[in-house]
């Protein structure tokens, strides 16, 4: 018998209240909408829900539009790799604004990828 095909929906993408790492709790949606004004702190990004993918690697990148590093060199995007928790899980992929923002002005694109197949996307313009 083979296993059944994980379900993917994206329940959410925008403007979210603040993010707390630490916490159990995801961050609520403010706003649906992939054009963010960018200011300290504003929180954006985007939560799937994953049904029948427990343990699985869920492989996720936030392409930036060049954020600088103390040298001034351009940042690598943002990745890395989480196991799904449960069979029935929210997963939130978001980022957040720091000084300086001139350098974090333009196209954020961000994937997650499930089994080598990209299962969600979305690309958020940052203006000021």
């Amino acid at each position: 018998m083979s296993k059944r095909k994980p379900e993917i929906r994206m329940k959410s993408y925008g403007i979210y209240t603040q993010w707390d790492f630490d916490a159990k709790e995801l961050p609520r949606i403010q706003e649906f909408t992939t054009k963010v004004e960018a200011f300290v702190d504003v929180e954006f990004g985007f939560v799937v829900n994953i049904k029948g993918a427990k343990n699985s690697e869920l492989d996720f990148c936030i392409d930036h539009p060049g954020i600088a590093d103390l040298e001034g060199n351009t940042r690598l995007p943002f990745d890395g790799t989480v196991f799904v928790k449960t069979n029935d899980w929210d997963f939130y992929l978001g980022d957040t604004i720091w000084p300086p923002i001139e350098d974090k002005l333009g196209t954020w694109h961000m994937t997650l990828e499930l089994q080598g197949k990209v299962i969600a996307e979305k690309s958020f313009e940052l203006w000021r």
